[in-house]
């Protein structure tokens, strides 16, 4: 059940993706060919199967489909497979867990393509994480609406101050106001210690990936390397989401 979920929302991550950056309607029209506009059927649409058996072309005009589509419905689905064989199955990981995870996915490869991460997935995220610690007082990794709130003001503000402290000094913009929120949005799901360790594990992450850039382009300046911060981001929640009960730190768990 968790494969088919999570390739089905896989695929509307894909919608997301592709429609949320241009501010198009998600629900309509429906899906068709970027180069000849051509609507597909619905069997077309089927996660994965629809690109094999279409072999990665479009129908009409033969155009090539990107392989993104069948790897964002792939990596969605082993993501909701990962929680259900962790967590189990429960109304927070349906409600809660799998629509954060759709979010997180989407907003990764929206900020790899243009550098941006919507209002709508961030501070709806956040709105959404919010509701959801009242729903769910009791479900890792929150533990109730104040944890909730104050990872969500940590977020915010704490980091808001840091990129502005950082641009005051150096001149040069620190994080991006789309960083901000979605860890306004992170805190919000996982409270203050996931906010922290998600900042812990993406500036690690972050730092590696900048330096080996550096060393292979040439450049010297790190501080013109320019590389997305929202999927270290995602990946440092998810960290903390999926092994940070396992992988014990003092700050990991919230009390």
């Amino acid at each position: 059940m968790a494969v088919l979920a999570g390739l089905i929302c896989g695929s509307f991550a894909n919608v997301l993706i592709a429609r949320l950056p241009r501010r198009e309607s998600i629900l309509w029209p429906g899906s068709r060919c970027p180069e000849c506009r051509t609507p597909l059927k619905w069997y077309d649409n089927v996660p994965i199967l629809g690109f094999l058996v279409l072999k990665g072309k479009c129908r009409t005009c033969k155009h090539p489909i990107s392989t993104r589509y069948p790897l964002v419905e792939l990596l969605t689905a082993l993501l909701f497979l990962a929680t259900m064989m962790k967590f189990g199955p429960s109304v927070s990981l349906f409600v809660r867990d799998w629509p954060l995870l759709v979010m997180l996915v989407t907003i990764t490869f929206i900020d790899l393509d243009h550098r941006i991460i919507p209002d709508r997935l961030s501070i709806g995220g956040a709105a959404w994480g919010l509701v959801c610690s009242l729903i769910f007082p009791d479900a890792w990794p929150t533990y109730g609406w104040q944890q909730a709130l104050l990872g969500a003001a940590a977020g915010f503000f704490g980091f808001y101050l840091v990129a502005w402290i950082y641009s005051r000094r150096s001149g040069r913009a620190g994080l991006g106001g789309g960083d901000i929120k979605l860890l306004a949005m992170l805190g919000a799901f996982f409270g203050p210690g996931g906010v922290f360790v998600t900042v812990l594990i993406s500036s690690i992450l972050g730092s590696v990936v900048g330096i080996t850039w550096a060393l292979a382009s040439g450049e010297k300046n790190l501080l013109k390397a320019s590389i997305p911060y929202g999927p270290f981001l995602v990946l440092g929640a998810l960290y903390y989401y999926l092994l940070g009960d396992i992988l014990w730190l003092p700050f990991t768990i919230p009390t």
